[in-house]
């Protein structure tokens, strides 16, 4: 039987939808990000869940109280967003103006670039990949959800794939990923699936 991590991105918060970078601010759920979490909560009824994990951030917390609401639910600090440093709190519009030159090159190469007093990418990913191989490690053979953010799941699908392309692994609010792994191999069963909002 394989390890089964189900991956749920946060509902909407205000700031999702204003554009804004969150990273570590702790923003809550609207009410749009409440009733995805809740169509999750119907999408996955029938799902056997041993263990549920979530970033300490509220977004996180409201989105795994409102589908896993008769389970436990374990905070994980590890499990945030990037920190975005002098990004944080600014849409895209006031960091086009405000700093032109260094969000290009992040939209660009992600990973070549050094936001002021951000966490870099590099240190990002040692961060996500360390916390989900203590997850995986304590929960063998079992199946597990993980409620957390866009950077953090996408961060986790691209080691899986090895790949660099940090942008086009952001997986949408609400949204429902699943990766198994058996015999130290992992396998990537579903991705950004949205159809439950539909």
């Amino acid at each position: 039987m394989p390890t089964k991590i189900i991956l749920i991105r946060h509902g909407e918060t205000l700031w999702n939808l204003r554009k804004r970078y969150c990273g570590f601010i702790d923003a809550s759920l609207n009410n749009k990000g409440k009733s995805q979490a809740a169509y999750l909560r119907s999408k996955l009824k029938g799902e056997k869940v041993h263990k549920v994990y979530s970033s300490d951030r509220k977004r996180a917390i409201q989105t795994a109280k409102i589908i896993f609401k008769d389970l436990e639910i374990e905070k994980i600090p590890d499990l945030r967003e990037m920190h975005f440093g002098v990004f944080e709190g600014l849409t895209h519009r006031e960091i086009t103006k405000k700093y032109p030159g260094i969000y290009k090159k992040w939209l660009d190469e992600p990973f070549s670039v050094l936001i002021p007093a951000a966490e870099d990418l590099n240190s990002f990913k040692r961060r996500v990949v360390s916390v989900f191989k203590k997850i995986i490690l304590l929960n063998h053979n079992k199946t597990i959800a993980v409620v957390c953010h866009g950077g953090t799941i996408g961060m986790f699908i691209c080691n899986i794939l090895k790949t660099k392309d940090f942008w086009k692994y952001m997986p949408s609010s609400g949204s429902l990923s699943i990766v198994e792994y058996k015999d130290g191999k992992s396998k990537i069963r579903l991705l950004n699936d949205v159809s439950h909002l539909s």
